[in-house]
């Protein structure tokens, strides 16, 4: 069945004549200011490993570096599982282009897994907001991505008056996929990079930066997912720490439910 929702188009991939390899192309509906939007970058790492006849389980965990901006045109990207055991899988995921002599524009490495029913614990709770607590929702005009998204924020909105004035890092809101779409792991994945660079909320100054390498550990499984639907998830994010031109930005992604879902940790470089 051909793909009708722009987030499904912008992740289409079609076989190539070499093994574990196959062929996408850049989406103007994602595209952020110098590349595609880094969610769905990662999205498509995860959409190869999903689409490889080899595969074994769920996504457990996804680490994402961006080595180059991926250019506006055809890629290639290749997923092989590099071991698998009894109930784990390991990938390594490259994704190329063929103007780009200099190599791959993106790595990753992924486990998947076969879950089973085990004891479990929510040890980290939602925190007490609710959708209705959310102001509008938030509107761009710089990046094509950010219209793709339904986002309601309940704090730590971008700043409007980039003054030095900031005193914290942590943004809280309601997201989901614009037109609505049943939530599945590549748009987890997606959602898990969302927030826009710590640095500038904390300082108020809109300084360059940009994801280095993002990893997404996936707490949920396929019927989890599917019991959200195409409801809002609650995401928040913060950073720990700004030092040398680097700062790490955490993030966690719930249902309307409570269950949290994903997880995630990515590291940002950032100039002055």
């Amino acid at each position: 069945m051909t793909p009708t929702h722009s987030f499904d188009m912008a992740l289409r991939l079609t076989a190539a004549d070499r093994p574990d390899t196959w062929l996408g192309h850049s989406s103007p509906d994602y595209w952020n200011m110098v590349g595609p939007f880094g969610g769905t970058t990662a999205a498509t790492a995860l959409r190869a490993i999903l689409l490889h006849p080899a595969l074994l389980g769920e996504p457990v965990a996804l680490t994402v570096n961006y080595a180059a901006a991926m250019a506006e045109g055809p890629f290639s990207v290749t997923a092989k599982p590099v071991r698998t055991n009894r109930s784990t899988q390991h990938w390594t995921v490259e994704l190329a282009q063929d103007g780009d002599a200099a190599g791959a524009v993106m790595t990753a490495t992924a486990v998947t897994a076969v879950r089973r029913e085990t004891w479990s614990l929510n040890d980290t709770p939602m925190p007490a907001v609710t959708l209705a607590d959310a102001t509008g929702r938030l509107r761009f005009s710089t990046s094509a991505w950010t219209n793709r998204y339904d986002m309601r924020p309940v704090r730590g909105v971008i700043p409007k008056v980039w003054d030095g004035s900031g005193v914290d890092s942590l943004t809280q809101l309601w997201v989901r996929d614009d037109p609505p779409r049943p939530l599945d792991f590549p748009a987890l994945a997606a959602m898990s990079d969302v927030f826009y660079p710590r640095v500038w909320l904390r300082r108020a100054t809109r300084v360059p930066a940009g994801t280095v390498s993002i990893t997404t550990y996936f707490h949920a499984d396929s019927r989890q997912l599917a019991e959200c639907g195409d409801g809002f998830l609650l995401g928040q994010a913060k950073a720990q720490a700004f030092r040398n031109g680097f700062f790490d930005q955490t993030a966690q992604l719930w249902s309307e439910a409570g269950v949290l879902l994903a997880t995630s940790t990515q590291v940002v470089y950032y100039k002055e």
